[in-house]
């Protein structure tokens, strides 16, 4: 798992993170969703850092070899969002190219809204602009069914129970797309101590109140989405172009959630169209 990569151990926020590192060149930070880890970007790593980048795919704090805080405010959007803007201060850097997927989409369509002036180019994979996905979620009813699931991850104790019962094989079938070895690796790390509940605390500390609306996002934005995503509809994907102010684009592949390993090539040369 590791070989192929540098892997550091980089002070962010207040807390410590394990990043896999590579390559000279521009800064582009790459933000995993759940259930992932760094090792989820290793294509994209790849690719992007041998077109001339230094690319920085951090485990998310919660995730892997990173550090797991016990409290639940620990995983709200203000820390996950700082654990980012600290990666891109450890670098000694103002700025960064932003990428991210699944729930590091919607960290990354935050620092896109707030702390736009520290984003060069942003690229969300298979979660649009959450005003949008938001109204879906009240107002479409394809939107209403696909996310069902996270009343379930918002419950104390009772998801946690869920994927591990049957030996863990609930947790198993969401990686579908990945190969049996890839499976254990992703295994093993969510079997440790508390490693399911600080992750599932990502849903129990966000989205609490009716007013987190982001607003027009003005920078450089790039949209890509699987049709056959099993979370997101395609009406929040098509809402998303009104709040889109500044160049964008919106990429539809014939896919599903996991787009990073599912169609890792044409999402990998997609990006590095849309950041050079």
């Amino acid at each position: 798992m590791h070989e192929e990569f540098e892997l550091l151990t980089l002070e962010s926020n207040g807390i410590r993170l394990r990043a896999a590192v590579e390559g000279e060149g521009p800064l582009v930070v790459m933000v995993h969703g759940w259930p992932e880890l760094w090792y989820s970007w290793r294509h994209q790593i790849k690719a992007i850092a041998s077109a001339g980048y230094r690319v920085v795919a951090p485990d998310m704090r919660g995730y892997g070899g990173s550090d797991k805080p016990t409290d639940l405010e620990a995983y709200d959007m203000v820390n996950l969002m700082g654990d980012i803007l600290g990666i891109i201060d450890s670098f000694g850097q103002e700025k960064a190219i932003l990428i991210g997927h699944d729930w590091g989409s919607a960290v990354g369509w935050y620092l896109a809204s707030k702390n736009s002036d520290q984003i060069l180019t942003w690229t969300a994979l298979s979660v649009p602009h959450l005003d949008s996905f938001l109204k879906a979620i009240k107002e479409d009813e394809e939107q209403k069914k696909k996310s069902q699931y996270i009343s379930l991850f918002r419950k104390p104790i009772l998801p946690e129970l869920y994927f591990k019962i049957f030996g863990y094989k609930y947790l198993k079938n969401i990686w579908s797309e990945s190969l049996d070895n890839e499976k254990k690796l992703y295994l093993e790390v969510f079997k440790q101590k508390n490693a399911l509940k600080a992750t599932l605390n990502w849903y129990r500390a966000n989205f609490n109140n009716e007013n987190q609306e982001i607003g027009d996002i003005y920078i450089p934005t790039l949209i890509i989405y699987g049709k056959n995503d099993m979370a997101v509809g395609e009406k929040s994907v098509d809402g998303s172009e009104k709040y889109l102010m500044g160049n964008y684009k919106i990429e539809k592949l014939d896919s599903g959630h996991w787009l990073i390993q599912e169609s890792f090539d044409l999402v990998s040369e997609m990006i590095l169209d849309h950041i050079n």
